[in-house]
């Protein structure tokens, strides 16, 4: 009995010592593979973006596995057959993973990596309000093209519901995030955010988790971009600038100082913005006798387009551009890199909310002006 309880602690003793710290090891099986011959292992570069590192052929038991080194924790993809499977995994992991590659649901079962099951936990959230859109769109199709019902209300109903259901979901994805700073599944749900609508959410992360996951790349460029975009956030000063306006009357963003200012960003030449233009005309009038002012920084190129959209659209507030495009030094300075975009500042020129249009805007303005 001592010597086969000797062997069982020596046979112990070794696989420990064979577990190697300087890298990690994901074995895996495929059920019911077909014709897949192999298994992929895709690793985020220096951009985020998944890149191929590795292959392993299916044995004859429809088993692989792979070996390898990692200088940080990092994020990975297992791509079997058309299907991405994510995970993490740093040097001394054991990951074991398992799958049928018949199952369309795409279940998977994997052990050796708790950060890992934090994503599998993670995705299946994501699932559930992937699910939700993909039933909107499908009954807007019904309606639509089977019971031939008019389009038009039924996709401002499907818009709204949509949205909603989208507003719930970053609501959850930023909690998984923020109850999981010290694991790369917090990070990993970050990427689900949108960066604009999310952005204070996504700088105040950042901060949280700097220093966290030192040299791993994406973080790091993560990390720099919100350090980027931090200084025209909510919450700071905007910053000042001198245009001619139409009637080529000096307009600096110091002469609102006193009073709320919404910076709005357009050109005649872009559709969104032209088709958010009759709400900003109704927000004036609603809410100028309250003290909104608005200044329209236009992108366009060419002064007589900028005048006839101006007239066109009847856009009655103070206009400026620098007819450069997203090259005019001002538009740059606000980090515009997409239009519409608009800034609203309070009466000490503070930032108080980004990028708000349609029924958001008027639900800010009534919150902030009708008090």
């Amino acid at each position: 009995m001592r010597i086969k309880l000797a062997v069982i602690f020596f046979c112990a003793v070794a696989f420990v010592a064979c577990k190697s710290k300087d890298s990690f090891v994901l074995s895996g099986e495929v059920e019911n593979p077909n014709s897949i011959k192999k298994v992929f292992l895709l690793e985020n570069d220096t951009t985020g973006r998944p890149v191929v590192i590795d292959s392993s052929a299916l044995s004859d038991r429809n088993k692989f596995s792979f070996k390898r080194e990692t200088l940080y924790p990092n994020l990975y993809k297992l791509q079997v057959g058309s299907t991405m499977f994510d995970l993490i995994a740093k040097n001394g992991d054991d990951i074991t993973f398992k799958t049928n590659a018949q199952d369309t649901t795409n279940k998977y079962e994997l052990s050796g990596s708790e950060d890992s099951e934090k994503i599998q936990e993670f995705n299946k959230l994501s699932n559930k309000f992937g699910k939700i859109t993909e039933q909107i769109v499908n009954e807007f199709n019904y309606k639509t093209k089977v019971l031939h019902q008019e389009s038009a209300p039924l996709f401002d109903i499907a818009a709204e519901r949509f949205k909603k259901n989208q507003k719930d979901y970053f609501v959850v994805v930023t909690k998984f995030m923020n109850d999981n700073k010290s694991s790369l599944a917090g990070f990993y749900a970050s990427t689900a955010l949108d960066p604009i609508a999310c952005e204070p959410d996504l700088i105040k992360y950042a901060d949280d988790i700097r220093g966290k996951f030192a040299g791993n790349t994406a973080v790091d460029q993560f990390i720099k971009k919100m350090d980027y975009v931090k200084p025209l956030s909510v919450g700071h000063k905007a910053p000042d600038f001198m245009l001619v306006d139409e009637v080529y009357k000096p307009v600096r963003i110091s002469d609102f100082k006193g009073k709320y200012l919404m910076i709005d960003f357009w050109a005649s030449w872009c559709a969104p913005c032209r088709k958010e233009n009759p709400n900003v005309v109704k927000m004036y009038a609603k809410f100028k006798g309250k003290g909104l002012n608005i200044l329209g920084v236009s992108l366009d190129e060419k002064r007589e387009d900028w005048t006839r959209a101006i007239a066109a659209d009847h856009l009655t507030w103070q206009q400026v551009s620098e007819f450069k495009n997203f090259n005019g030094p001002i538009v740059k300075s606000y980090h515009v890199e997409a239009i519409p975009s608009n800034f609203i500042l309070d009466p000490q020129g503070n930032i108080v909310a980004k990028n708000i249009t349609g029924a958001d805007l008027e639900d800010f303005l009534n919150k902030t002006l009708s008090k």
